[in-house]
């Protein structure tokens, strides 16, 4: 008899997956966890290389190397497995290799009975996720991918880090595709309750606005005006970053494990939070049938709704762009 008892389905036993599978355990997050992977040795051997740990983890969870059948009593299924890009291959055909891979996938799980929620990690996550909401033929609520939360993530990181405040209390966004056109709104952003703009001195660089205002904040004791060409290069730095962390060390996977971790605590703790998650839009932003990155509140159903954030004319260009860029992504791919 199961007695509330969170258990996640992992299929993809990878760098990403076991980075996840590794946070899961040391944040306590679920008490039962099955790896699925096309080598099944591996997926045998990391299960029991966590469970070694066991004795040192605050948690008592469950881990185990299992199959398809097993996703039928989960309440989440995330898939982080995919194929690279070969050399000289082009984007459409990755994604259609990718697309196959996930068909050898979600049929199974779907046919196992499962009746939870689909989290995807594999990239391009926009494009894989709506393939996964197609595949599976599941309520779009209940289909969603890691989306812009990583890439949220470090632009608070980097926002804390310029303006000497701790990264929890600086609230911003990064919204669209995850990937080469997501953008910052920075009309959005926020330190506490403070608009990020209003701190700006030289304002008159800023779209809409003409006026300049020399307004300072205080930097370990001495006063600085906060630059509007610095936040752009933020935000270059963001968009930028896993290029950067790839050239360094061929992969990225921490950041995005904890990412899917936080997801994953929204999901199975029926939180209620506000995550930018890749969701589908349903008119919202003046958008239809799209994956895309975007704050919605997170809960046990998973997706609730989605937040419409009042957008500049120019960030709202910006995100239409990226609509696009998307929905031109996925022609041809199924």
């Amino acid at each position: 008899m199961r007695i509330d008892k969170r258990k996640v389905a992992l299929v993809g036993c990878g760098m990403v997956g076991m980075s996840y599978a590794y946070c899961l355990l040391n944040q306590t997050v679920c008490d039962e966890l099955v790896l699925i992977d096309a080598n099944e040795m591996k997926a045998m051997g990391e299960a029991m290389d966590l469970n070694h740990g066991l004795a040192f983890a605050a948690s008592n969870m469950e881990i185990y190397a299992g199959n398809y059948s097993d996703c039928r009593d989960a309440d989440l299924v995330v898939i982080s497995a995919g194929v690279a890009q070969k050399p000289g291959e082009t984007r459409l055909n990755l994604l259609k290799r990718n697309a196959q891979v996930f068909r050898s996938i979600i049929e199974p799980v779907t046919r196992s009975g499962f009746s939870g929620i689909f989290l995807v990690a594999t990239n391009p996550v926009d494009v894989m996720t709506r393939i996964t909401c197609a595949l599976s033929g599941f309520n779009a609520g209940r289909v969603l991918g890691s989306g812009t939360a990583l890439d949220t993530a470090r632009l608070r990181y980097l926002l804390g880090e310029y303006l000497h405040v701790d990264p929890r209390n600086v609230h911003a966004y990064v919204m669209g595709e995850h990937g080469d056109s997501e953008f910052v709104p920075w009309s959005q952003a926020m330190v506490a309750t403070k608009p990020i703009l209003e701190l700006c001195k030289n304002k008159e660089n800023q779209p809409g606005n003409e006026e300049q205002k020399d307004d300072k904040i205080t930097q370990s004791g001495k006063e600085e005006a906060i630059s509007w060409e610095k936040l752009q290069e933020i935000a270059g730095q963001v968009k930028g970053a896993a290029y950067q962390i790839i050239d360094a060390k061929q992969a990225t996977y921490y950041g995005i494990g904890m990412a899917l971790t936080r997801i994953t605590k929204a999901v199975l703790g029926d939180e209620n939070s506000v995550l930018t998650v890749s969701a589908m839009l349903r008119g919202e932003y003046g958008q239809r049938d799209v994956f895309i990155g975007v704050p919605c509140v997170i809960n046990g159903s998973g997706i609730r709704r989605v937040l419409e954030l009042p957008l500049t004319r120019e960030e709202a260009e910006c995100f239409a762009s990226s609509c696009k860029t998307l929905q031109d992504s996925f022609e041809g791919v199924l």
